[in-house]
Formats: structure tokens, sequence, C-alpha cells
């Protein structure tokens, strides 16, 4: 790698997006506003292929009543990628993703990676980012951190086979309060709780044979109170034209940070297993149809779902009962594109009766979704969506949103 492709940049591409999203907030029952409120993100990609600077932001702000912290910058990513360097090394510096179930999310720090024959190697560490992903580093890295370490193995034929270690540490934010003293009088207190954190191992198991079966496990285990978190393992069967067989288990605990206050409380886990079957209709439409069960520890609850997809639409009905509540639900959705790609319109219509319990009264909501994309040019276009929600929380609730998506792309060799 030369410095010419390190220091000058060869390409520039991204996304820019413009949003508008108008909705009526309630602060009392009888008091309101209408809030209209603007979204502009900028996805950029500016580099080389093996050396680049990504970036992603948002500039958020209501134009209809300004509020306090209007308007609020958002820095999501923004991190230097070198990649292919001595043909298997890869670094990320900067504020950048991290993709795991556990520690998931963006942090700043450094990534550095070895990719060889069918190993993938990598280990990463950081600050934690600060809230509403200001364009900040923290001020406690030794409280406020991630850190980990993944191993990807794809050596072996038709598996993958993934290890991961990661140690997220969360650094509390004082405040003072009032409390009462021994004589019952009120008396200023500072509450500075201790950091908490989140400590696991997983591992993430799939076997495939192209065409006739797949399956995939995913285990977690919490170091902090040393047992088993979530164990997971779903598998699917295609060896039958046209038809399509599948099952589901987990096994999962609440996901609670050690030195919580969260930990006195008894936490129990649940159980779910899920079964279903879809097929295919001359080609054109898929049956879908899943029963599950959800086990806690002296109650349960079951889900039925069934589906009809096309390519002109889905239609989907759910049926839950059991501990978790009753619910019966019916959607719809379909989006066709015409005119050679230059209109999509869209609609969705969804209908739901629900109740926590057989002893309380029933609810209602309805949804409607009509929007409509307009593409005149591969690398511009335009969405508009109308939203309508009735409930008894937002009755006859109207919304809007407008977008617009523009692509772009430039090489400086050209």
């Amino acid at each position: 790698m030369g410095l010419t492709s390190l220091f000058y940049p060869q390409t520039i591409n991204g996304r820019f997006t413009s949003a508008l999203y108008t909705f009526e907030r309630f602060d009392t029952l009888n008091s309101s506003a209408t809030h209209a409120r603007t979204f502009q993100l900028l996805y950029l990609t500016f580099g080389s292929k093996n050396v680049s600077l990504k970036t992603y932001m948002n500039l958020e702000s209501d134009i209809s009543e300004k509020l306090v912290y209007d308007p609020r910058f958002r820095m999501y990513n923004f991190y230097l990628d070198v990649r292919n360097l001595f043909k298997m090394v890869y670094i990320k510096l900067g504020r950048q993703p991290i993709y795991n179930t556990i520690g998931g999310g963006v942090f700043d720090g450094l990534t550095l990676g070895i990719n060889y024959k069918g190993f993938n190697l990598s280990g990463y560490y950081g600050g934690n980012v600060p809230a509403y992903q200001k364009f900040e580093f923290t001020d406690d890295v030794k409280n406020d951190f991630v850190g980990g370490a993944n191993l990807t193995v794809t050596a072996i034929t038709n598996t993958r086979v993934t290890l991961r270690y990661v140690n997220k540490n969360f650094k509390n934010i004082a405040y003072n309060t009032t409390r009462l003293d021994s004589d019952f009088n009120t008396i200023p207190y500072l509450i500075d709780n201790p950091s908490q954190q989140f400590e696991y191992v997983s591992a993430d198991i799939s076997y495939s044979q192209p065409k006739t079966f797949r399956i995939d496990t995913r285990y977690f285990y919490d170091l902090n109170y040393s047992n088993t978190s979530r164990f997971e393992i779903s598998g699917r069967y295609d060896g039958v034209d046209n038809l399509g067989l599948t099952a589901y288990y987990n096994y999962r605990k609440p996901f609670v940070r050690y030195n919580s206050i969260f930990s006195v409380f008894d936490f129990r886990n649940s159980q779910e297993i899920e079964v279903g079957a879809d097929y295919l209709i001359e080609n054109t439409y898929k049956l879908i149809g899943k029963f599950a069960n959800v086990s806690y520890e002296d109650e349960s609850s079951q889900r039925i779902s069934l589906a009809l997809s096309s390519r002109f639409g889905t239609i989907t009905g759910r049926k839950t009962f059991g501990y978790a509540g009753e619910l019966d639900a019916i959607s719809f959705y379909t989006a066709h594109t015409v005119l050679n790609g230059l209109l999509t319109p869209s609609f969705s219509f969804a209908y739901t009766r629900y109740k926590l319990s057989s002893a309380i009264s029933t609810n209602e909501m309805v949804t409607l979704l009509l929007g409509c994309n307009y593409r005149p040019i591969r690398t511009l276009s335009f969405d508009v969506q109308g939203q309508y929600v009735n409930n008894k929380i937002y009755n006859n609730d109207y919304r809007l949103f407008v977008k617009l998506n523009f692509w772009f792309n430039h090489n400086f060799n050209r």
C-alpha cells in the first residue's frame, strides 16, 4: 500500500437524506402541540479502495415549536477504516459500530483484526458514546468503556463458528436530591452509584447443506452471575419441493447489569419453542404457518401466526392467548412499482384487539399507512407517507412523513 493511496482520496460516495415528520403531542388531556421535526442525515465514505474515512451524522430540529435542546447534532460514526494491510490486517480507529448482541451499538476506540485463510480474529477497546451521540469522548474511560474480542472460523466446509468476549462497563451519572434525616428534616444527598457492567462470553455455530437444511445455534454465558443467560437453536429443512419446515427454541434470562439495583429482584427465565411450515404455490404465493409456546415460571402463553405472501403483497394474522394476554391482529401490506420504476405506491392496514387478561375490557387499534416513492433518476428519490392511528390513547391521530434521498459517487481518477 503506497502513500498516495493512504493520503490522497480516490473516491467519495454516500447518501444524503432530508426528512420531515409531523405529529401531535399532548401535554395534558386537553392541551397539545403540533411538532414538525426535521432530520438531515449524511452517510459519507471518503478514501481509496483500502483506506477510507467513514462518517454517519444527523442534525435534527423542530421547525414548529423550538425545544430546549434544538438543534441537536448526533455523530453516529466517524472512523478511519484500513483494510488488507499486508493482505490480512485491518484497523478501525474512531467512533465505529460494534456488532455484538450484548454490547452492540457504537464506541469510540480502536479495532485491530487479522483475516487469514478462513480465520478472522479481532479485538477492540474504547469509550462508551455519550448520550444523544454527542461528538465528545468520555471523561472517565476507566469506568465507561467497552472491550472485547471475536474469533470467526469459516475454514470448515458449510460451517461458521464465532466465539466472542465482551466487557461493557457503564458509568453512572451522579446527581443531587433530598432525603430525610433521623429527625425527618430534609437534607441534600448525593446519589453516586457504582459502575454497572455486562461481561459475557458467547458462541455462534451454523451448519448448512445447500437446498436441504440449515442449523444455527447461539449460547451466552454471564461471567458476573456465573450462569447461562441465553441459548437459541433454530433449523430449517428444504428437502421437499416447495415445502419448508422450521423449528426454533430459546432459553432466556433478562439481561441485568452487575451492580444494578435490579439485581436484587428475583428475576426468572423464560423458554420458547416455535414450529412452522411454508408452502410455495405455483411459484407465486407462499402460505406460512407457525405455532409457538412460551413457558414462564408457573405459566405459559401461546401464539399462532398465519400469512400469505406474493409479489402483490402480504396478509398476516396473529393470535396470542394465555399468561401474556390475549391478542387478535390482522394486517395487510402492498407496494407495486409502475412506470418503469418511476412510482412505487404503498398501502398498509392493521387491526388489533388486545387485553392483558380475560377479566378486563378489550382495547382496539386501527393503523393505516398510505405512501408513495417517486424516483425520477437512479440517484434521487422522494417519499411521502400518511399515517393514521386510532385507539383509546391516540384518538384519530394523523401524522405525515416526507423524505428525500440523494446518492452520490465520484471517482477522482476518471
